[in-house]
């Protein structure tokens, strides 16, 4: 940096000194300026040498890769977008149907086949069902071939005592219930149109025949060999059975005989939104109300009360005479 007043020494101030607004000479100026602030290139390089530095300072063999969520970066993390998908007609019909039967008013009646035992309780029930289990098509194949053979050979071919099984069919069902026969029944809680089986639980208190409401009838019908059944009866057990028979049945009637809270009307429970309302509602009604925040007790006793309306009714009396003279 060479001053320009070196070359015109009669200026006070150089033109570089009067651009930097100072009295100082250049030389000094540009002493300063070197001492005191860096150049515009030696800044950018310490930003740059900053920035560098943590990238430094990792792990060589796992550099850091920050995620890119534009589009056509990092892969887009997985999300729950079940709200966004068409389900299948049935699968709504099926979600449509539960919120539906939380919303609406059921009578009692209906209202009894919401509450089936759960599966620790059925487990006993089905376990003494499965021990009844009737014949299937093959054996029972199998065992008139034998009487056949049998009766072929000179034997006399009869079939031996009838065997004690489960009873199955609503029309069958009904009848043994209504000749009191059947010592336990079994219904099922998905019974489409529920008007099939609805009226049976009032019948079985009727005729004190105990009963269970079970929560599939697929396996009511897995017991009797069929795809599905409304209702299983058992009409009879073995002798070792009798204990467990005693038992289940006590249990039945103390769940859904003699209970009367499951057939108490149920439903009406509204979604979160209008649970929120109207509890708004009610309190805004609460804080309008003034009646309840009147001036309470002052309650004279019954003596106290005759006097006062003896005495309000002399005084009445007195005031309707001054008017009349």
């Amino acid at each position: 940096f060479k001053c320009v007043s070196e070359t015109f020494p009669i200026a006070s101030t150089c033109v570089a000194c009067v651009f930097q607004r100072s009295q100082l000479r250049c030389g000094e100026l540009a002493d300063s300026q070197s001492a005191t602030m860096p150049k515009r290139g030696l800044k950018a390089v310490s930003k740059s040498k900053k920035a560098a530095a943590p990238a430094g300072s990792g792990n060589p063999l796992h550099p850091s890769n920050p995620k890119n969520l534009r589009i056509g970066g990092t892969v887009q993390p997985s999300r729950d977008v079940g709200r966004f998908v068409k389900w299948p007609r049935y699968v709504r019909v099926q979600r449509q149907k539960k919120v539906l039967l939380n919303r609406l008013k059921v009578p009692g009646t209906l209202n009894e086949f919401r509450h089936p035992l759960d599966r620790a309780e059925a487990v006993p029930f089905f376990k003494l069902f499965a021990k009844y289990t009737p014949e299937t098509k093959e054996a029972k194949a199998e065992r008139l071939e034998a009487q056949a053979a049998a009766r072929a050979s000179g034997g006399t071919g009869t079939a031996g005592d009838k065997p004690t099984v489960l009873k199955f069919g609503i029309n069958h069902v009904t009848t043994l219930v209504e000749q009191k026969k059947a010592k336990l029944v079994a219904i099922a809680a998905d019974v489409e149109p529920i008007e099939i089986v609805v009226w049976l639980p009032m019948l079985c208190r009727t005729m004190d025949i105990p009963y269970v409401i079970v929560n599939n009838k697929g396996r009511l019908g897995a017991l009797v060999n069929m795809k599905k059944t409304a209702v299983v009866a058992i009409t009879d057990v073995e002798g070792g059975d009798q204990g467990a028979l005693g038992k289940l049945t006590e249990t039945a009637k103390a769940r859904f005989n003699n209970n009367l809270d499951i057939r108490k009307r149920g439903g009406g429970i509204m979604g979160m939104k209008t649970q929120v309302k109207l509890d708004k509602r009610a309190k805004a009604r609460f804080n309008n109300n003034l009646d309840i925040r009147k001036r309470g007790g002052g309650i004279m006793g019954m003596k106290t009360q005759v006097k006062l309306d003896k005495r309000a009714k002399a005084l009445a009396l007195e005031e309707a005479k001054k008017r009349m003279y």
